[in-house]
């Protein structure tokens, strides 16, 4: 009877085993959660280097790459070179990338800031960071959001990363 009950025990937890292997696949790479069931994006306004109002639907792409950051964030400073590099390599078409400032400063003061780092590939935006980080429970800067051409959000980094790392580039052209 005990080696009846020990077979099954054996059998129960190779079936357990086997349904994890379902799930979605993270790849290795620093601060990435990648959602099981993609998550519908909530629109919220974001004001481009022009100072027009934007939000996601102005933009056509298959994979957007939201990007929120402040000129007095180490991490954000870091990263963002990787980030300009990023959309550089893309097809426009394919990857649109979003850089936001929501740290409270302006336009002029964000376009120093890219001028200083040299970032030449990005546009400026501006957005009203208590409301977005309520919004999309934003927990620290920097944060990049993943939205795919449904308006799902089904990725998120939360932190800084190198965009330009082989597994992150690997990760991107999986998805398409």
């Amino acid at each position: 009877m005990k080696f009846l009950n020990l077979i099954i025990k054996i059998i129960f937890i190779y079936f357990l085993s086997l349904s994890s292997s379902y799930s979605i696949e993270t790849p290795n790479i620093k601060n990435l959660i990648v959602y099981e069931e993609r998550q519908k994006i909530k629109l919220f306004d974001f004001l481009s280097e022009d100072k027009n109002k934007v939000n996601l639907a102005n933009f056509n792409s298959d994979l957007i790459i939201l990007n929120f950051w402040a000129t007095w964030c180490v991490p954000c400073r870091e990263e963002m070179p990787s980030l300009d590099n990023l959309q550089s390599k893309n097809d426009i078409n394919k990857i649109a990338v979003i850089p936001i400032n929501i740290g409270g400063e302006n336009i002029k003061v964000s376009k120093s800031f890219f001028e200083e780092l040299n970032i030449t590939n990005l546009e400026v935006y501006v957005g009203e960071g208590a409301e977005i980080a309520k919004l999309l429970k934003l927990r620290g800067l920097p944060t990049t959001i993943f939205v795919d051409k449904e308006g799902n959000e089904f990725a998120r980094i939360v932190g800084s990363i190198d965009f330009n790392s082989k597994e992150f580039l690997n990760w991107i052209d999986k998805l398409f």
